[in-house]
């Protein structure tokens, strides 16, 4: 599709079963159903080595590689990350700091869904917008939202059931794909 608009899912969940990875399943197949929208999930994050600015040098280690070619072939990115400790976990941060030294995300639409329960999150959040200004990223306000989710509201295939929920995440996509 000429006009398609390709979309890179980033969890900054490692965990088995997490409400962020839930909210990304979700993601994806809320885009199957919206025209012109491919999301694409970013799979290396448990992979990525340990950032070393010494590292942050051609030839990059061969993850870091993959991630920023991941970022590059998109034309904007969602974020759903816990907060771990008032804050984002090390291993999301860890990825944010392999993009800081590439141009990759520069100017490039990015949102995110905080799925905390009410009162969490905020941390993460602004860590997130932080670390985004650094690498020049284009935050998208609209589309930076809070979805609380009950675990309740997430059935044996990993997908949120709640059909408002899915509405939410498809405005996030269409908002996203409009740049």
């Amino acid at each position: 599709m000429p006009n398609e608009r390709h979309i890179l899912l980033l969890s900054g969940s490692l965990r088995a079963g997490s409400s962020n990875e839930s909210v990304l399943r979700t993601a994806a197949a809320v885009a199957a159903g919206l025209p012109g929208v491919r999301t694409v999930r970013y799979e290396g994050l448990a992979g990525l080595p340990h950032f070393n600015p010494d590292h942050d040098t051609d030839p990059l280690p061969a993850p870091v590689t993959a991630l920023r070619a991941a970022i590059e072939a998109a034309d904007a990115l969602l974020v759903c990350t816990p907060e771990y400790a008032g804050t984002l976990p090390g291993s999301f941060k860890n990825l944010l700091d392999w993009t800081v030294g590439g141009t990759e995300i520069s100017d490039k639409p990015v949102g995110w869904i905080n799925c905390a329960a009410p009162g969490r999150g905020r941390g993460a959040e602004a860590t997130l917008r932080t670390v985004l200004g650094y690498t020049g990223a284009a935050v998208v306000d609209e589309a930076c939202v809070r979805i609380p989710l009950e675990r309740t509201a997430v059935g044996a295939d990993g997908l949120v059931t709640d059909p408002l929920v899915g509405e939410r995440i498809g405005a996030v996509l269409s908002r996203l794909a409009a740049g």
